[in-house]
């Protein structure tokens, strides 16, 4: 599965595994694809430092790569705490009185939130920079879009590629005009924040959109043929997230999760904001069902959302309250039906391509018919 790209990142296979376990990423590169590591749970400079050195050191000298989450607009002097002032009390409550009819524990006195969208925060990811740059990652990817110029041109004196999401052709145009070196097409179906077109047409748009440059596919994508569908729409590599939490290398910290995740279908996940304010893909669950009822309060603009539910999310996970309990992920879920390491994921993904690209070609040749 080797294209230009992955010939230029020096990779074996034309899958760049975005993932917030940096054994998964490690794990991912040592495959012979492209491990990146979500950043945006690094509050703390010193954490991200420490996965980075575990990375490196059991990445065998495979290249890697970094996902933040920055606006493309610099803002200044706005704290977390003039954030959190502006959250109405009436979503406070409602909050509260979700909790309450589950009977989801509170957190056991001094224990902080584990789950905080923070990240996001202009400073936060300019901290996680500051620390990534002292690393040889080869990729710096941003999921709301294109980096500040200030940040592109910082990765490109460091030799490092930029890559920033897209859902439209219109947005990867701005894209394309901001300097960025790859444009990530995430289709509806993909896990996390999403847009409203399916892979399948977007892929093609984004490619002829943003020619000659590289596009990877995203959204839906979790086996060989699938990979070799969005090649043959032009793309020359696919993204993929919701594949590795099935991982065995994955540390989800639920088992609860986890049977969730291998027993649902594709049909059990919904495009809500009742996690960061934005629509962004994950299991439905009571709670998602709570926040998109009509007679709710609604859900907050990111990031008022992500602050207001970051400590009932830690509860709900730390005691997982089944109902409640829930992640991004996208509709390939569906396919996600048991454990296995990342060896045995890539080494279906590659067997599934090298079969789809066997059956083109005899249909192409004629013996197929």
């Amino acid at each position: 599965m080797q294209t230009e790209l992955s010939n230029q990142l020096g990779v074996e296979h034309a899958v760049f595994g975005f993932t917030p376990f940096p054994a998964v990423a490690a794990a991912i590169s040592r495959a012979g694809g492209f491990g990146v590591l979500g950043a945006v749970r690094y509050t703390a400079p010193d954490d991200l430092k420490r996965d980075l050195d575990w990375i490196e050191a059991h990445v065998d000298g495979r290249p890697y790569g970094l996902d933040v989450v920055m606006p493309a607009k610099k803002v200044e002097g706005v704290t977390e705490a003039d954030v959190e002032a502006m959250i109405p009390d009436g979503h406070r409550q409602f909050v509260r009185e979700t909790l309450a009819k589950y009977g989801v524990p509170e957190l056991p006195e001094g224990e902080a939130s584990g789950w905080r969208i923070t990240g996001w925060m202009e400073q936060v990811a300019r901290s996680q920079l500051d620390v990534a740059f002292d690393y040889p990652i080869r990729l710096l990817a941003n999921a709301l879009g294109s980096p500040p110029a200030d940040v592109v041109a910082r990765a490109h004196e460091r030799d490092v590629l930029v890559a920033a999401l897209a859902g439209s052709a219109r947005h990867a145009e701005k894209h394309r005009d901001a300097g960025i070196d790859i444009v990530v097409a995430q289709g509806y179906e993909a896990g996390g924040h999403t847009g409203e077109i399916a892979s399948m047409v977007l892929t093609p748009e984004v490619v002829d959109a943003v020619a000659p440059l590289p596009v990877l596919a995203a959204g839906g994508i979790g086996s060989g043929r699938q990979i070799a569908a969005a090649l043959a729409l032009g793309a020359q590599g696919v993204w993929l997230g919701s594949l590795w939490l099935t991982t065995a290398e994955a540390d989800l910290h639920s088992p609860a999760l986890t049977r969730k995740l291998l027993a649902a279908g594709s049909g059990d996940t919904v495009r809500s904001r009742a996690l960061t304010g934005k629509p962004a893909r994950q299991l439905r669950t009571d709670w998602t069902d709570a926040w998109d009822a009509a007679d709710g309060p609604g859900t907050l603009p990111m990031p008022l959302q992500g602050l207001l539910v970051a400590d009932a999310v830690s509860r709900i996970q730390k005691y997982e309250v089944d109902p409640l309990l829930g992640t991004p992920v996208g509709q390939i879920v569906g396919r996600m039906n048991e454990v296995r390491s990342v060896r045995a994921v890539f080494d279906d993904l590659t067997r599934g391509f090298e079969q789809a690209v066997d059956r083109v070609n005899r249909i192409a040749g004629g013996s197929g018919q």
